[in-house]
């Protein structure tokens, strides 16, 4: 049996990362959320995220990814 795993890329607002939500690589603002396990998250900002993004789709349940905020317009 094979285990499903989810990529959330248009998360509910409660759960938007903010500026207070830093890289766990680099503690730059973070911008990816990695669910693995059960109760393990991990953080990354864009960079991070892309550099890391082989070995966090292999062992991520879910992945959110909100770096869309980074070219988002603030009007």
């Amino acid at each position: 049996m094979t285990e499903e795993k989810t990529i959330a890329t248009a998360p509910e607002p409660e759960t938007t990362l903010s500026s207070l939500d830093r890289c766990d690589a680099c503690g730059a603002q973070a911008y990816v959320r990695v669910q693995v396990g059960a109760t393990g998250q991990l953080l990354f900002c864009a960079h991070h995220a892309r550099k890391h993004a082989p070995v966090l789709t292999e062992v991520a349940q879910i992945i959110e990814d909100q770096s869309d905020l980074l070219t988002a317009s603030n009007h």
